[in-house]
């Protein structure tokens, strides 16, 4: 039916490896794969197996959940998108530390389920996330960049008029100097 892939942390793992809840869900206990240090794994690549046909109107949601926390829709594949690397934005763990009937903590989890598609968000949220992150990360760039260089009149903050375009040749000659520098804004 599915397969998932954690990058560079998992071999292809198939439906298998999720225990079954019942015939639309099945749920990736990340305690068996990496122990207490789920957040680190941030990315998941889904994907189709070949024989699996999912009705058009039908999608594979994939949702993530921190121990004692509600579960979190990361996104989907579909017949017309059979595989998708996703974010896992794995959100803080929420109330008090919760144990299971045989005493063990409650885990961080993955789950897959087929839903209708019309009924889940976009399957853009990934990119609309990164990008969100993006543009706060190089506004706050800018902002420390100005703040250095701000001076006080009253009650307003007085900056030189050519700071802006100060910053701007410093942020293109260190993005042309260390490619990484830009990666670290999309993270």
């Amino acid at each position: 039916m599915f397969g998932v892939v954690f990058p560079n942390r998992s071999f292809p793992m198939d439906i298998s490896t999720f225990a079954q809840i019942d015939t639309t869900h099945w749920v990736l206990d990340m305690n068996t794969f990496v122990g207490e240090a789920y957040d680190s794994i941030r990315e998941v690549c889904i994907f189709l197996i070949n024989n699996f046909t999912l009705p058009p109107d039908k999608a594979l949601a994939v949702y993530i959940q921190s121990p004692g926390s509600p579960f979190l829709f990361c996104g989907a594949v579909t017949l017309t998108r059979p595989s998708a690397v996703l974010s896992l934005p794995w959100p803080e763990p929420g109330g008090q530390l919760q144990l299971t009937a045989d005493a063990t903590p409650v885990s961080a989890k993955i789950g897959v389920s087929v839903e209708d598609l019309a009924t889940l968000p976009s399957l853009d949220v990934t990119a609309e996330k990164k990008i969100e992150r993006l543009a706060l990360k190089v506004g706050e760039n800018l902002f420390n960049f100005m703040q250095s260089f701000c001076g006080v009149d009253g009650s307003k903050l007085v900056v030189p008029m050519d700071i802006l375009d100060r910053w701007f040749k410093k942020f293109q000659e260190r993005a042309k100097r260390d490619p990484e520098y830009l990666k670290g804004f999309a993270l």
